[in-house]
């Protein structure tokens, strides 16, 4: 899960950062970064949940969250990484691949 780690400047030590800005409004520093919330807060971190939007830098990129995608980017244009893809679902019925005539499924005919 992304979510930003804010403080005073200092990089989180045990956090996988993505990305940084100073905070907008603020003279402190947030971390972009991967990881469990609680894990984070536990280890005395300010955490900040992210949620589907644009998060910009303060050199024209940023990070873009939806759902529980998201993408670093160097522009808003351009994607320098991207979240990895979740595992595939497994098929619980192996007839879920079978072809279906909706118009009879539906109307009968």
């Amino acid at each position: 899960m992304m979510l930003i780690i804010r403080n005073d400047g200092e990089r989180p030590c045990n956090a996988n950062v993505k990305l940084r800005r100073r905070t907008p409004g603020s003279n402190q520093v947030d971390w972009f970064v991967l990881g469990d919330p609680e894990v984070l807060r536990a280890a005395g971190h300010h955490v900040v949940t992210l949620h589907d939007g644009w998060y910009a830098d303060d050199s024209g990129g940023g990070v873009a969250v939806f759902g529980p995608y998201w993408e670093i980017r160097d522009t808003p244009f351009t994607v320098r990484e991207v979240a990895p893809d979740p595992a595939p679902l497994s098929k619980p019925h192996d007839h879920d691949d079978e072809i279906v005539n909706v118009r009879r499924a539906i109307f009968g005919a």
